[in-house]
Protein backbone atom coordinates (compact mmCIF):
# COMPACT_ATOMS: atom_id res chain seq x y z
CA UNK A 1 0.00 0.00 0.00
CA UNK A 2 2.75 2.22 0.63
CA UNK A 3 4.18 2.16 -2.97
CA UNK A 4 0.94 3.45 -3.98
CA UNK A 5 0.76 6.34 -1.99
CA UNK A 6 4.00 7.09 -2.98
CA UNK A 7 3.21 7.20 -6.85
CA UNK A 8 0.01 8.92 -5.89
CA UNK A 9 2.07 11.71 -4.34
CA UNK A 10 4.15 12.08 -6.62
CA UNK A 11 1.71 12.74 -9.38
CA UNK A 12 0.64 15.00 -7.32
CA UNK A 13 3.85 16.75 -7.74
CA UNK A 14 3.74 16.81 -11.65
CA UNK A 15 1.67 20.07 -11.67
CA UNK A 16 4.77 21.86 -10.63
CA UNK A 17 6.34 20.90 -13.15
CA UNK A 18 7.61 23.27 -16.07
CA UNK A 19 6.70 21.35 -18.83
CA UNK A 20 3.77 20.65 -17.57
CA UNK A 21 2.33 23.91 -18.67
CA UNK A 22 1.25 23.55 -22.26
CA UNK A 23 -1.26 20.94 -20.96
CA UNK A 24 -2.43 22.80 -18.06
CA UNK A 25 -3.76 25.16 -20.59
CA UNK A 26 -5.86 22.12 -22.07
CA UNK A 27 -7.37 21.46 -18.72
CA UNK A 28 -8.65 24.66 -18.06
CA UNK A 29 -10.23 25.18 -21.31
CA UNK A 30 -12.79 22.91 -18.95
CA UNK A 31 -12.49 25.03 -16.36
CA UNK A 32 -16.13 26.85 -16.67
CA UNK A 33 -17.77 23.53 -17.89
CA UNK A 34 -19.97 21.36 -15.11
CA UNK A 35 -17.80 19.01 -13.26
CA UNK A 36 -19.50 15.49 -14.07
CA UNK A 37 -19.77 16.27 -18.05
CA UNK A 38 -16.98 18.73 -18.52
CA UNK A 39 -13.87 17.95 -15.64
CA UNK A 40 -14.30 14.23 -14.44
CA UNK A 41 -14.53 12.85 -18.12
CA UNK A 42 -11.26 14.58 -19.05
CA UNK A 43 -9.74 13.49 -16.05
CA UNK A 44 -10.59 10.32 -16.32
CA UNK A 45 -9.40 9.93 -19.81
CA UNK A 46 -6.20 11.60 -18.65
CA UNK A 47 -5.74 8.76 -16.14
CA UNK A 48 -6.83 5.75 -18.28
CA UNK A 49 -4.30 6.96 -20.93
CA UNK A 50 -1.53 7.53 -19.24
CA UNK A 51 -2.20 4.30 -17.32
CA UNK A 52 -2.08 2.34 -20.17
CA UNK A 53 0.66 3.58 -22.59
CA UNK A 54 2.47 3.58 -19.50
CA UNK A 55 1.76 -0.22 -19.56
CA UNK A 56 2.97 -0.42 -23.11
CA UNK A 57 6.14 0.72 -22.42
CA UNK A 58 6.60 -1.49 -20.17
CA UNK A 59 6.12 -4.07 -22.04
CA UNK A 60 8.29 -2.82 -24.47
CA UNK A 61 10.97 -2.11 -22.64
CA UNK A 62 13.20 -4.70 -23.21
CA UNK A 63 13.27 -3.86 -26.77
CA UNK A 64 13.84 -0.41 -26.42
CA UNK A 65 16.75 -1.50 -24.05
CA UNK A 66 18.26 -3.93 -27.38
CA UNK A 67 17.99 -1.57 -29.42
CA UNK A 68 21.10 -0.57 -31.35
CA UNK A 69 22.85 2.32 -33.15
CA UNK A 70 19.86 3.16 -35.34
CA UNK A 71 18.34 4.02 -31.68
CA UNK A 72 21.38 5.99 -30.78
CA UNK A 73 21.58 8.33 -33.64
CA UNK A 74 17.39 9.15 -33.11
CA UNK A 75 18.14 10.25 -29.71
CA UNK A 76 21.00 12.21 -30.32
CA UNK A 77 19.05 13.80 -32.53
CA UNK A 78 15.75 14.29 -30.86
CA UNK A 79 17.96 15.90 -28.20
CA UNK A 80 19.76 18.12 -30.67
CA UNK A 81 15.96 19.61 -31.35
CA UNK A 82 15.05 19.63 -27.78
CA UNK A 83 18.49 22.06 -27.16
CA UNK A 84 17.50 23.98 -30.53
CA UNK A 85 14.11 24.66 -29.11
CA UNK A 86 15.32 25.77 -25.39
CA UNK A 87 17.96 28.10 -27.77
CA UNK A 88 15.00 29.90 -29.98
CA UNK A 89 11.39 30.49 -28.75
CA UNK A 90 10.63 30.80 -32.30
CA UNK A 91 11.38 27.30 -33.06
CA UNK A 92 9.67 25.71 -29.37
CA UNK A 93 6.77 27.41 -30.96
CA UNK A 94 6.69 26.11 -34.67
CA UNK A 95 6.86 22.61 -33.18
CA UNK A 96 4.48 22.80 -30.65
CA UNK A 97 1.66 24.74 -33.15
CA UNK A 98 0.23 21.08 -34.32
CA UNK A 99 0.08 19.73 -30.36
CA UNK A 100 -1.64 23.18 -29.59
CA UNK A 101 -4.21 22.90 -32.63
CA UNK A 102 -5.19 20.21 -31.92
CA UNK A 103 -5.69 20.42 -28.08
CA UNK A 104 -7.22 23.76 -29.35
CA UNK A 105 -9.74 21.47 -31.75
CA UNK A 106 -10.19 19.25 -28.86
CA UNK A 107 -11.01 22.08 -26.27
CA UNK A 108 -14.07 23.24 -28.54
CA UNK A 109 -15.70 19.97 -28.32
CA UNK A 110 -18.42 19.94 -26.15
CA UNK A 111 -19.73 17.10 -24.16
CA UNK A 112 -18.62 14.06 -22.34
CA UNK A 113 -16.87 12.93 -25.56
CA UNK A 114 -14.97 15.97 -26.07
CA UNK A 115 -13.79 16.23 -22.68
CA UNK A 116 -13.11 12.48 -22.72
CA UNK A 117 -11.06 12.87 -25.55
CA UNK A 118 -9.02 15.79 -24.50
CA UNK A 119 -8.09 13.87 -21.32
CA UNK A 120 -6.62 10.76 -23.29
CA UNK A 121 -4.60 13.43 -25.02
CA UNK A 122 -3.36 15.12 -22.05
CA UNK A 123 -2.43 11.64 -20.52
CA UNK A 124 -0.48 11.19 -23.44
CA UNK A 125 1.56 14.77 -23.35
CA UNK A 126 1.76 14.04 -19.69
CA UNK A 127 4.52 11.25 -19.67
CA UNK A 128 7.53 13.28 -19.99
CA UNK A 129 7.26 15.39 -17.31
CA UNK A 130 7.15 12.05 -14.92
CA UNK A 131 9.69 11.56 -11.87
CA UNK A 132 12.02 8.99 -10.41
CA UNK A 133 8.69 7.74 -9.07
CA UNK A 134 7.75 6.23 -12.37
CA UNK A 135 11.15 5.02 -13.57
CA UNK A 136 11.43 2.87 -10.74
CA UNK A 137 7.73 1.53 -11.30
CA UNK A 138 8.46 0.74 -15.48
CA UNK A 139 12.16 -0.41 -14.41
CA UNK A 140 10.54 -2.72 -11.92
CA UNK A 141 7.89 -3.88 -14.94
CA UNK A 142 10.95 -4.26 -17.10
CA UNK A 143 12.66 -6.65 -14.72
CA UNK A 144 9.82 -8.33 -13.19
CA UNK A 145 7.18 -7.94 -16.26
CA UNK A 146 3.82 -5.72 -16.59
CA UNK A 147 1.50 -6.73 -14.43
CA UNK A 148 -1.83 -5.54 -12.98
CA UNK A 149 -0.04 -4.28 -10.09
CA UNK A 150 2.15 -2.29 -12.49
CA UNK A 151 -0.69 -0.77 -14.29
CA UNK A 152 -2.51 0.13 -10.85
CA UNK A 153 0.83 2.17 -10.03
CA UNK A 154 0.64 3.88 -12.67
CA UNK A 155 -2.90 4.86 -12.44
CA UNK A 156 -2.21 6.10 -9.17
CA UNK A 157 0.25 8.34 -10.07
CA UNK A 158 -1.68 9.71 -12.52
CA UNK A 159 -4.52 9.52 -10.73
CA UNK A 160 -2.46 12.12 -8.43
CA UNK A 161 -1.90 14.18 -11.11
CA UNK A 162 -5.86 14.35 -11.70
CA UNK A 163 -6.27 15.37 -8.38
CA UNK A 164 -3.77 18.31 -8.20
CA UNK A 165 -5.27 19.26 -11.73
CA UNK A 166 -8.97 19.53 -10.27
CA UNK A 167 -8.29 21.32 -7.03
CA UNK A 168 -5.95 24.17 -9.93
CA UNK A 169 -9.39 23.66 -11.92
CA UNK A 170 -11.58 24.65 -8.66
CA UNK A 171 -9.46 27.42 -7.86
CA UNK A 172 -9.99 29.22 -11.39
CA UNK A 173 -7.64 30.94 -13.50
CA UNK A 174 -5.94 32.66 -10.93
CA UNK A 175 -3.63 29.69 -10.06
CA UNK A 176 -2.33 28.95 -13.75
CA UNK A 177 -1.08 32.78 -13.48
CA UNK A 178 0.47 32.32 -10.54
CA UNK A 179 2.19 28.96 -11.63
CA UNK A 180 3.48 30.88 -14.63
CA UNK A 181 4.80 33.65 -12.36
CA UNK A 182 6.45 31.31 -9.72
CA UNK A 183 7.95 29.31 -12.82
CA UNK A 184 9.12 32.25 -15.18
CA UNK A 185 12.40 32.05 -16.22
CA UNK A 186 14.63 34.73 -17.34
CA UNK A 187 15.47 34.08 -21.61
CA UNK A 188 19.34 33.79 -21.17
CA UNK A 189 18.79 31.13 -18.19
CA UNK A 190 16.68 29.08 -21.27
CA UNK A 191 19.10 29.67 -23.75
CA UNK A 192 21.95 28.66 -21.65
CA UNK A 193 20.56 25.51 -20.70
CA UNK A 194 19.87 24.96 -24.35
CA UNK A 195 23.71 25.27 -25.10
CA UNK A 196 23.92 22.99 -22.09
CA UNK A 197 21.84 20.64 -23.77
CA UNK A 198 23.81 20.72 -27.37
CA UNK A 199 27.04 21.08 -25.83
CA UNK A 200 25.96 17.23 -24.24
CA UNK A 201 24.68 16.26 -27.48
CA UNK A 202 28.14 16.78 -28.82
CA UNK A 203 29.90 14.87 -26.34
CA UNK A 204 27.92 12.22 -26.81
CA UNK A 205 28.02 11.94 -30.92
CA UNK A 206 31.99 11.82 -30.26
CA UNK A 207 32.04 9.02 -27.71
CA UNK A 208 33.46 10.73 -25.38
CA UNK A 209 31.32 9.76 -22.90
CA UNK A 210 27.84 8.03 -23.30
CA UNK A 211 27.48 8.30 -19.82
CA UNK A 212 27.53 12.49 -19.22
CA UNK A 213 24.18 13.35 -19.56
CA UNK A 214 22.93 10.42 -17.78
CA UNK A 215 24.52 12.49 -15.00
CA UNK A 216 23.10 15.18 -15.55
CA UNK A 217 19.83 16.63 -13.79
CA UNK A 218 18.13 20.27 -13.60
CA UNK A 219 15.94 21.57 -10.60
CA UNK A 220 12.62 20.36 -10.60
CA UNK A 221 9.92 18.05 -9.32
CA UNK A 222 12.87 15.23 -9.05
CA UNK A 223 14.55 15.81 -5.70
CA UNK A 224 10.86 15.97 -3.47
CA UNK A 225 10.30 12.52 -5.51
CA UNK A 226 13.13 11.32 -4.38
CA UNK A 227 12.76 12.14 -0.67
CA UNK A 228 9.81 10.85 -1.00
CA UNK A 229 11.28 7.48 -1.76
CA UNK A 230 13.18 8.06 0.92
CA UNK A 231 10.94 8.98 3.96
CA UNK A 232 8.23 5.94 2.87
CA UNK A 233 10.56 3.05 2.38
CA UNK A 234 9.57 1.04 5.35
CA UNK A 235 11.93 -0.64 8.13
CA UNK A 236 15.33 -2.64 6.22
CA UNK A 237 14.49 -5.91 5.60
CA UNK A 238 17.99 -8.27 6.59
CA UNK A 239 18.72 -10.85 3.72
CA UNK A 240 18.16 -14.15 4.51
CA UNK A 241 20.92 -16.39 4.80
CA UNK A 242 21.82 -18.73 2.29
CA UNK A 243 20.22 -16.18 -0.75
CA UNK A 244 21.99 -14.66 -3.38
CA UNK A 245 22.42 -11.15 -1.43
CA UNK A 246 20.06 -9.21 -3.81
CA UNK A 247 18.02 -6.79 -1.93
CA UNK A 248 14.51 -7.59 -1.09
CA UNK A 249 12.55 -5.79 -3.82
CA UNK A 250 8.84 -5.39 -4.55
CA UNK A 251 6.97 -6.73 -7.98
CA UNK A 252 7.84 -3.52 -9.21
CA UNK A 253 11.48 -3.75 -8.46
CA UNK A 254 11.34 -0.96 -6.03
CA UNK A 255 13.69 -1.70 -2.83
CA UNK A 256 11.94 -2.00 0.15
CA UNK A 257 15.12 -1.72 2.86
CA UNK A 258 16.22 1.56 3.91
CA UNK A 259 18.37 3.82 2.39
CA UNK A 260 20.24 4.59 5.81
CA UNK A 261 20.67 1.17 7.27
CA UNK A 262 20.67 -1.30 3.54
CA UNK A 263 23.34 0.33 1.49
CA UNK A 264 22.31 1.30 -2.25
CA UNK A 265 24.10 2.24 -4.84
CA UNK A 266 23.98 5.45 -6.85
CA UNK A 267 25.05 4.52 -10.44
CA UNK A 268 22.70 4.98 -13.24
CA UNK A 269 21.07 2.00 -14.72
CA UNK A 270 22.14 2.21 -18.52
CA UNK A 271 19.64 -0.78 -19.03
CA UNK A 272 18.87 -4.25 -19.19
CA UNK A 273 21.85 -7.49 -19.64
CA UNK A 274 20.94 -8.41 -22.96
CA UNK A 275 20.49 -12.63 -23.75
CA UNK A 276 23.76 -14.03 -23.95
CA UNK A 277 22.48 -16.86 -26.61
CA UNK A 278 23.77 -15.81 -29.02
CA UNK A 279 26.73 -17.89 -28.69
CA UNK A 280 28.07 -20.14 -31.04
CA UNK A 281 29.97 -22.24 -28.46
CA UNK A 282 31.09 -21.64 -24.89
CA UNK A 283 35.06 -22.29 -23.08
CA UNK A 284 35.41 -22.87 -19.82
CA UNK A 285 32.05 -22.66 -18.64
CA UNK A 286 28.78 -24.52 -20.04
CA UNK A 287 26.80 -22.14 -21.73
CA UNK A 288 25.01 -19.30 -19.67
CA UNK A 289 21.73 -17.21 -19.69
CA UNK A 290 21.29 -13.55 -18.59
CA UNK A 291 18.73 -15.23 -15.77
CA UNK A 292 21.15 -17.91 -14.65
CA UNK A 293 23.43 -14.83 -13.50
CA UNK A 294 21.00 -12.86 -11.45
CA UNK A 295 21.96 -12.81 -8.05
CA UNK A 296 25.82 -11.79 -9.56
CA UNK A 297 27.32 -9.28 -10.43
CA UNK A 298 28.40 -9.73 -14.17
CA UNK A 299 31.23 -7.81 -15.84
CA UNK A 300 31.17 -8.85 -19.92
CA UNK A 301 34.20 -8.46 -21.80
CA UNK A 302 34.47 -8.04 -25.74
CA UNK A 303 37.21 -9.02 -27.04
CA UNK A 304 39.40 -10.87 -29.42
CA UNK A 305 42.86 -12.78 -29.19
CA UNK A 306 45.04 -11.23 -30.95
CA UNK A 307 44.07 -7.67 -30.14
CA UNK A 308 46.91 -5.94 -28.60
CA UNK A 309 44.83 -3.24 -26.51
CA UNK A 310 42.45 -6.43 -24.93
CA UNK A 311 45.03 -8.47 -24.39
CA UNK A 312 46.81 -5.49 -22.14
CA UNK A 313 43.33 -5.56 -20.03
CA UNK A 314 43.85 -9.70 -19.44
CA UNK A 315 45.80 -9.04 -16.11
CA UNK A 316 42.95 -7.16 -14.27
CA UNK A 317 40.55 -9.52 -15.80
CA UNK A 318 42.12 -12.61 -14.31
CA UNK A 319 42.82 -10.38 -11.14
CA UNK A 320 38.90 -8.85 -10.35
CA UNK A 321 37.66 -12.72 -11.61
CA UNK A 322 40.11 -13.90 -8.76
CA UNK A 323 39.41 -11.69 -5.97
CA UNK A 324 35.95 -10.89 -6.08
CA UNK A 325 34.85 -14.52 -7.44
CA UNK A 326 33.67 -15.81 -3.64
CA UNK A 327 31.93 -12.31 -3.00
CA UNK A 328 29.32 -12.86 -6.23
CA UNK A 329 31.14 -11.57 -9.25
CA UNK A 330 31.39 -13.52 -12.83
CA UNK A 331 33.67 -12.46 -15.52
CA UNK A 332 32.63 -13.43 -19.04
CA UNK A 333 34.31 -13.27 -22.22
CA UNK A 334 32.95 -12.79 -25.24
CA UNK A 335 35.00 -13.59 -28.30
CA UNK A 336 34.29 -11.50 -31.09
CA UNK A 337 36.73 -12.35 -33.91
CA UNK A 338 38.16 -9.59 -36.08
CA UNK A 339 40.10 -11.74 -38.70
CA UNK A 340 38.90 -14.84 -40.33
CA UNK A 341 41.51 -16.94 -38.27
CA UNK A 342 40.18 -15.99 -34.90
CA UNK A 343 36.99 -17.86 -35.72
CA UNK A 344 38.88 -20.97 -35.65
CA UNK A 345 38.21 -22.47 -31.90
CA UNK A 346 41.27 -24.31 -32.00
CA UNK A 347 42.99 -21.05 -32.09
CA UNK A 348 41.25 -19.65 -28.94
CA UNK A 349 41.96 -22.76 -26.68
CA UNK A 350 45.00 -22.03 -27.39
CA UNK A 351 44.64 -18.47 -26.62
CA UNK A 352 43.16 -19.00 -23.34
CA UNK A 353 46.19 -21.58 -22.53
CA UNK A 354 48.40 -18.91 -22.92
CA UNK A 355 46.88 -16.14 -21.43
CA UNK A 356 45.86 -18.76 -18.42
CA UNK A 357 42.30 -17.49 -18.85
CA UNK A 358 40.02 -19.84 -16.50
CA UNK A 359 36.53 -18.18 -16.60
CA UNK A 360 33.88 -18.50 -19.09
CA UNK A 361 33.88 -17.34 -22.45
CA UNK A 362 31.75 -17.41 -25.28
CA UNK A 363 32.40 -17.64 -28.85
CA UNK A 364 30.09 -14.82 -30.66
CA UNK A 365 31.73 -15.70 -34.36
CA UNK A 366 27.98 -14.48 -35.63
CA UNK A 367 28.59 -11.63 -33.67
CA UNK A 368 24.57 -12.11 -32.37
CA UNK A 369 26.16 -10.88 -28.71
CA UNK A 370 27.73 -7.68 -30.27
CA UNK A 371 24.41 -7.11 -31.89
CA UNK A 372 22.40 -7.86 -28.65
CA UNK A 373 24.48 -5.01 -27.03
CA UNK A 374 24.78 -2.43 -29.88
CA UNK A 375 28.58 -2.51 -29.35
CA UNK A 376 31.26 -1.32 -31.58
CA UNK A 377 34.96 -1.50 -29.22
CA UNK A 378 37.32 -4.19 -28.77
CA UNK A 379 37.78 -3.91 -25.93
CA UNK A 380 34.25 -3.02 -24.27
CA UNK A 381 33.51 -3.88 -20.62
CA UNK A 382 29.97 -3.95 -19.66
CA UNK A 383 29.01 -4.55 -15.55
CA UNK A 384 25.56 -5.62 -14.45
CA UNK A 385 24.39 -5.37 -11.00
CA UNK A 386 22.63 -8.45 -9.20
CA UNK A 387 19.35 -7.78 -10.60
CA UNK A 388 20.66 -7.99 -14.46
CA UNK A 389 20.79 -3.99 -15.30
CA UNK A 390 23.57 -2.53 -16.60
CA UNK A 391 25.09 -0.04 -14.76
CA UNK A 392 28.69 1.13 -16.46
CA UNK A 393 30.78 0.52 -19.17
CA UNK A 394 34.14 1.31 -19.91
CA UNK A 395 35.11 1.06 -24.04
CA UNK A 396 38.55 0.65 -24.93
CA UNK A 397 41.85 0.39 -22.57
CA UNK A 398 42.17 2.03 -19.47
CA UNK A 399 39.52 3.17 -16.30
CA UNK A 400 40.67 0.46 -14.06
CA UNK A 401 40.45 1.66 -10.80
CA UNK A 402 37.18 2.86 -11.90
CA UNK A 403 36.06 -0.29 -12.92
CA UNK A 404 36.88 -2.14 -10.06
CA UNK A 405 35.18 0.60 -8.02
CA UNK A 406 32.25 -0.23 -9.39
CA UNK A 407 32.49 -3.46 -8.65
CA UNK A 408 32.88 -3.34 -5.48
CA UNK A 409 29.95 -0.47 -5.26
CA UNK A 410 27.92 -3.46 -6.98
CA UNK A 411 28.49 -6.12 -4.68
CA UNK A 412 28.14 -3.88 -1.81
CA UNK A 413 24.76 -3.09 -3.44
CA UNK A 414 24.32 -6.96 -3.75
CA UNK A 415 25.07 -7.70 -0.21
CA UNK A 416 23.41 -4.36 1.60
CA UNK A 417 26.83 -3.14 3.04
CA UNK A 418 29.54 -1.41 2.42
CA UNK A 419 32.97 -3.84 2.65
CA UNK A 420 35.49 -1.23 4.46
CA UNK A 421 38.43 -2.79 2.74
CA UNK A 422 38.48 -1.23 -0.53
CA UNK A 423 41.78 -2.05 -1.79
CA UNK A 424 42.55 -2.33 -5.53
CA UNK A 425 44.10 -5.48 -7.68
CA UNK A 426 47.77 -4.22 -8.99
CA UNK A 427 48.82 -6.95 -11.42
CA UNK A 428 51.71 -6.93 -13.28
CA UNK A 429 51.40 -7.55 -16.91
CA UNK A 430 54.03 -9.39 -18.60
CA UNK A 431 55.62 -9.16 -22.51
CA UNK A 432 52.41 -7.75 -24.47
CA UNK A 433 50.45 -7.93 -21.75
CA UNK A 434 52.50 -5.26 -20.34
CA UNK A 435 50.86 -1.61 -20.37
CA UNK A 436 51.73 0.65 -23.32
CA UNK A 437 53.92 3.90 -22.47
CA UNK A 438 51.29 6.02 -23.67
CA UNK A 439 53.61 9.14 -23.56
CA UNK A 440 55.78 8.19 -26.37
CA UNK A 441 53.25 6.47 -28.66
CA UNK A 442 53.08 8.10 -32.00
CA UNK A 443 52.12 5.12 -34.36
CA UNK A 444 48.84 4.08 -34.71
CA UNK A 445 47.43 0.31 -35.60
CA UNK A 446 48.09 -0.65 -39.58
CA UNK A 447 46.68 -2.95 -41.33
CA UNK A 448 48.25 -5.01 -44.42
CA UNK A 449 45.33 -6.26 -46.06
CA UNK A 450 43.70 -4.02 -49.10
CA UNK A 451 40.62 -3.66 -47.38
CA UNK A 452 41.83 -1.44 -44.59
CA UNK A 453 45.36 -0.72 -45.45
CA UNK A 454 46.89 2.92 -45.11
CA UNK A 455 50.42 4.66 -45.19
CA UNK A 456 51.39 2.01 -47.34
CA UNK A 457 54.31 3.58 -49.20
CA UNK A 458 55.93 0.95 -52.18
CA UNK A 459 55.67 2.04 -55.40
CA UNK A 460 53.66 -1.07 -56.90
CA UNK A 461 50.16 -0.83 -55.94
CA UNK A 462 48.38 -2.98 -58.97
CA UNK A 463 49.08 -6.54 -57.23
CA UNK A 464 45.73 -6.81 -55.33
CA UNK A 465 44.75 -10.52 -54.58
CA UNK A 466 47.71 -11.86 -57.50
CA UNK A 467 51.63 -12.19 -57.25
CA UNK A 468 53.47 -9.23 -56.99
CA UNK A 469 57.23 -8.48 -56.59
CA UNK A 470 57.58 -4.86 -54.33
CA UNK A 471 59.89 -2.60 -53.43
CA UNK A 472 60.70 -0.27 -50.75
CA UNK A 473 62.42 3.02 -50.66
CA UNK A 474 63.22 5.55 -47.74
CA UNK A 475 60.27 5.72 -45.33
CA UNK A 476 58.76 9.06 -43.93
CA UNK A 477 57.44 8.32 -39.88
CA UNK A 478 54.25 5.74 -40.35
CA UNK A 479 54.70 4.80 -43.82
CA UNK A 480 55.62 1.35 -44.10
CA UNK A 481 56.23 -0.77 -47.77
CA UNK A 482 56.69 -4.54 -48.80
CA UNK A 483 59.95 -6.32 -50.22
CA UNK A 484 59.67 -9.08 -52.50
CA UNK A 485 57.38 -11.61 -53.86
CA UNK A 486 53.96 -10.95 -52.19
CA UNK A 487 50.09 -11.60 -52.53
CA UNK A 488 48.02 -8.64 -51.02
CA UNK A 489 44.52 -10.26 -50.08
CA UNK A 490 41.69 -8.47 -48.45
CA UNK A 491 42.82 -9.04 -44.84
CA UNK A 492 46.87 -9.96 -45.01
CA UNK A 493 49.22 -9.93 -47.15
CA UNK A 494 50.59 -13.90 -47.97
CA UNK A 495 54.42 -14.11 -48.98
CA UNK A 496 55.17 -16.06 -51.94
CA UNK A 497 58.99 -16.71 -52.18
CA UNK A 498 61.38 -16.50 -48.87
CA UNK A 499 63.78 -13.43 -48.48
CA UNK A 500 60.65 -10.79 -48.72
CA UNK A 501 60.39 -8.56 -46.31
CA UNK A 502 58.19 -5.78 -44.30
CA UNK A 503 59.43 -2.18 -43.52
CA UNK A 504 58.15 0.30 -41.43
CA UNK A 505 59.02 3.97 -39.88
CA UNK A 506 57.80 3.98 -36.45
CA UNK A 507 57.56 5.37 -33.12
CA UNK A 508 57.13 3.50 -30.12
CA UNK A 509 58.17 1.50 -27.15
CA UNK A 510 56.81 -1.87 -28.71
CA UNK A 511 55.95 -3.05 -32.22
CA UNK A 512 53.71 -5.84 -32.52
CA UNK A 513 52.43 -8.14 -36.13
CA UNK A 514 50.05 -9.99 -36.03
CA UNK A 515 51.42 -13.39 -37.99
CA UNK A 516 50.41 -16.53 -39.11
CA UNK A 517 52.00 -19.87 -40.34
CA UNK A 518 52.34 -20.86 -44.15
CA UNK A 519 48.67 -22.97 -45.09
CA UNK A 520 50.72 -26.75 -44.76
CA UNK A 521 51.17 -25.24 -41.10
CA UNK A 522 54.92 -25.26 -41.26
CA UNK A 523 56.76 -23.16 -39.34
CA UNK A 524 58.07 -19.66 -41.21
CA UNK A 525 61.50 -18.13 -39.63
CA UNK A 526 62.26 -14.63 -39.52
CA UNK A 527 64.87 -12.30 -38.21
CA UNK A 528 64.37 -8.25 -37.22
CA UNK A 529 66.64 -5.66 -37.37
CA UNK A 530 66.38 -2.13 -36.22
CA UNK A 531 68.00 0.90 -38.47
CA UNK A 532 69.54 -2.31 -40.58
CA UNK A 533 71.33 -3.52 -37.21
CA UNK A 534 70.44 -6.28 -34.62
CA UNK A 535 67.37 -5.15 -31.82
CA UNK A 536 69.78 -6.49 -29.04
CA UNK A 537 68.17 -4.75 -25.48
CA UNK A 538 65.45 -3.59 -28.24
CA UNK A 539 64.28 -7.45 -28.80
CA UNK A 540 60.93 -8.42 -28.30
CA UNK A 541 59.32 -11.40 -26.17
CA UNK A 542 58.96 -12.97 -29.63
CA UNK A 543 62.55 -12.78 -30.82
CA UNK A 544 65.83 -12.96 -28.95
CA UNK A 545 68.85 -10.65 -29.07
CA UNK A 546 70.22 -11.58 -32.94
CA UNK A 547 66.17 -10.72 -33.34
CA UNK A 548 65.45 -14.28 -34.61
CA UNK A 549 62.21 -15.62 -34.09
CA UNK A 550 59.50 -18.70 -35.57
CA UNK A 551 55.89 -18.07 -36.66
CA UNK A 552 54.27 -20.89 -35.31
CA UNK A 553 51.22 -19.90 -34.79
CA UNK A 554 48.77 -17.19 -36.13
CA UNK A 555 48.33 -14.67 -33.16
CA UNK A 556 50.45 -11.45 -32.29
CA UNK A 557 53.85 -11.04 -32.38
CA UNK A 558 55.97 -8.53 -30.14
CA UNK A 559 58.59 -8.02 -32.03
CA UNK A 560 60.54 -4.67 -30.83
CA UNK A 561 60.57 -3.48 -26.75
CA UNK A 562 62.87 -0.41 -26.91
CA UNK A 563 64.89 -0.55 -23.24
CA UNK A 564 65.96 2.87 -23.57
CA UNK A 565 64.74 6.08 -25.02
CA UNK A 566 61.88 5.98 -27.39
CA UNK A 567 62.66 7.57 -30.44
CA UNK A 568 61.87 7.37 -34.71
CA UNK A 569 63.14 4.37 -35.74
CA UNK A 570 63.28 2.25 -38.98
CA UNK A 571 62.29 -1.23 -38.43
CA UNK A 572 62.04 -4.24 -41.00
CA UNK A 573 61.35 -8.47 -40.40
CA UNK A 574 62.89 -10.11 -43.15
CA UNK A 575 61.23 -13.75 -43.76
CA UNK A 576 63.50 -17.00 -44.27
CA UNK A 577 60.85 -19.31 -45.56
CA UNK A 578 58.00 -18.17 -47.78
CA UNK A 579 54.33 -18.38 -46.39
CA UNK A 580 53.78 -16.42 -43.89
CA UNK A 581 50.70 -14.08 -43.91
CA UNK A 582 50.97 -10.71 -42.10
CA UNK A 583 47.77 -9.02 -40.63
CA UNK A 584 48.57 -5.60 -38.78
CA UNK A 585 50.83 -3.82 -36.48
CA UNK A 586 50.00 -2.42 -33.37
CA UNK A 587 51.91 -0.21 -31.33
CA UNK A 588 52.44 0.32 -27.12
Amino acid sequence: MILFLVSFLAGALTIVSPCILPVVTFVFSRAGQPLLRGILPMLFGMVASFAGVATLTAVGGGWAVEANGAGRAAAIALMALFGWTLLSPRAAAMLSRPLVAAGNRLSARAGVGGSLLLGVATGLLWTPCAGPILGLVLTGAALHGASLQTTLLLAAYAAGAATSLTFALLAGGRVLTAMKRSLGVGERLRQGLGIAVLAGVGVIALGLDTGLLARLSYAGTTGVEQSLINRFAPASVPVASGTSGVLETSGTGLALADARRVYRSSLPVEGLLPSLDGATDWLNSKPLTAEELRGKVVLIDFWTYSCINCIRTLPYLRAWAEKYRDQGLVVVGVHAPEFAFEKRIANVEKALRDFAITYPVAIDNDFRIWRAFGNSYWPAFYIADATGRIRHHQFGEGGYEQTERVIQDLLAEAAGRRDEDGRLVSPAGQGAQAPADLDDIRSGETYVGYRQAANFASPERDGIDRPQDYTVGALRLNRWGLSGNWTVGAEQARLNRAGGAIVYRFRARDLHLILGPAQDGKPVRFQVTIGGMAPGPDHGTDTDAEGYGTVSETKLYQLVRQAGAVRERTFEVRFLDPGVDAYAFTFG
